[in-house]
């Protein structure tokens, strides 16, 4: 949700407001750039932001020796077979944000939802009141990692904020799942009401014959209808989903929409079905994301409060909201469990709020590491759900790169061994936890890794997809 051009806006109103741009910190507040961290986490590295690539980083994908960043700009290849020595590959420039990529095969999937004049990737912004302005997927070929090639580009109706991939059985196509949100009268091509995904069928052999194939309504009652109060007491209304996060060989998936939690049956992938709805009209504002335990018996939702670019991460917010909540999977409804939210208040500079990560594969419990914008890395055992602890963290200071309330760690996922962070400004992070509750996981080695497509934990040794 957190777009560069509202950041830079609400970080001047917050300077004009409060007339200082270096505040005195808390006793317990990292001084800027300090990097602060439990003694079970290690830093290992830090690779920058490719000069090419000069806004900001957002979401990770994972395949064998590489990993994939998003960048507002375009995207980024990194090497991370030894993650010690991470290395840039290759940025490749193709502005359109906020570029959440994911990885099937050879083809790059990524997200764009602010409208431009064209797809390509010399495309200029443009107003999405304009009948003829693309927003959508972009797809490339990445076989050859040092010189991605740009395949195909494929509208939807109201951009793609972030997309889900879903492979069929024979795995001779590859489904994406577009969210997307924000209708307004005046966008031609996205008019409220905007209850629906977009489903893009992609044939590997032929990607590009990639087109929409099904818009599913699946709020035909409007869904929640907010409650338009000032920040931070107001809730979002349905419009859409933010993300959904698909569990294909359980034939489940889990949908953060906007106002509404939701549990989907797609084993018919093409028509997703509805099968249990949520709401918290008490302590979330922003239904942003979803991750299912390996067991698929949980659901993690979280609650982005601010949009990303606020300061909850304090006393005044308190526990119980931007944060996460459990909830079981009982006879295929949703029960509430408890909320989460890390401890360490952060300063009035530092957006902070739940943001996106991934389970650590441990088989007998259920470990999350997740990232909390300028709150940093956090590592949560979830195993009890009605009790969440807290067992590693990472952080740095205030960051004011690109003043207050505008920097931080998009997201932290665990692959083979390492967690990695997409930090706004610094880069790629690799971090290595050491703790008996996760030291299983190292003998753990996944082929490929997309957030919003669960997979079981392999056998050790053994990778899947």
């Amino acid at each position: 949700m957190l777009t560069p051009r509202r950041a830079l806006i609400l970080a001047a109103a917050f300077v004009a407001l409060v007339g200082v741009t270096a505040p005195v910190q808390a006793a317990d507040i990292p001084a800027p750039g300090e990097i602060v961290m439990s003694p079970n986490i290690k830093h290992v590295t830090n690779v920058p932001k490719p000069q090419a690539l000069a806004n900001i980083n957002t979401d990770m994908a994972f395949q064998g020796d590489y990993a994939y960043i998003g960048n507002y700009d375009g995207f980024s290849v990194y090497d991370i077979r030894n993650p010690k020595k991470a290395s840039l590959v290759s940025a490749v420039v193709c502005p359109g944000g906020q570029m959440d990529v994911s990885v099937y095969g050879d083809l790059l999937f990524g997200s764009v939802d602010y409208a431009r004049d064209g797809d390509a990737c010399s495309s200029a912004e443009q107003s999405a009141t304009i009948k003829e302005s693309w927003e959508g997927i972009r797809i490339f070929d990445v076989s050859d990692k040092a010189n991605p090639r740009y395949v195909k580009a494929i509208e939807t109706a109201c951009g793609s904020h972030t997309h889900t991939l879903v492979p069929d059985r024979r795995r001779e196509n590859v489904y994406v799942y577009v969210s997307s949100y924000g209708p307004r009268d005046t966008y031609p091509d996205c008019r409220p009401p905007h209850d629906l995904i977009s489903i893009i069928k992609v044939p590997l052999r032929n990607p590009q014959a990639a087109t929409v194939i099904a818009t599913p309504n699946l709020f035909p009652d409007g869904g929640f209808p907010g409650v338009p109060l000032p920040y931070p007491d107001g809730k979002s209304t349905t419009t859409g989903c933010h993300d959904i996060t698909a569990y294909p060989e359980k034939g489940i998936a889990a949908g953060a929409c906007i106002g509404d939690g939701v549990l989907f049956d797609i084993r018919d992938p093409e028509r997703p079905r509805v099968t249990a709805t949520v709401r918290d009209e008490v302590n979330f504002a922003f239904w942003h994301s979803a991750t299912f335990n390996n067991d698929g018996t949980k659901v993690i939702f979280t609650d982005e409060l601010g949009g990303g670019t606020r300061a909850t991460c304090n006393e005044a917010i308190g526990p119980n909201r931007g944060a996460n909540a459990y909830y079981d999977i009982v006879r295929g409804r949703l029960q509430f469990r408890s909320y989460f939210k890390i401890a360490r208040h952060q300063a009035d500079t530092e957006n902070c709020v739940a943001h996106n990560g991934s389970l650590i594969p441990v088989k007998g419990r259920d470990i999350m590491v997740q990232a909390w914008y300028q709150g940093g890395v956090s590592v949560v055992d979830f195993t009890d759900s009605a009790n969440p602890k807290e067992i590693a963290y990472f952080e740095r200071g205030p960051d004011n790169t690109a003043g207050p309330l505008f920097a931080g760690f998009w997201s932290a996922y665990y692959y083979n061994g390492y967690i990695y962070g997409s930090d706004f400004h610094q880069g790629l992070d690799v971090l290595k936890i050491n703790d008996w509750r996760t030291n299983q996981a190292n003998s753990v080695k996944m082929r490929s890794l997309n957030a919003q497509t669960q997979a079981s934990y392999p056998e050790r040794g053994h990778g899947h997809w």
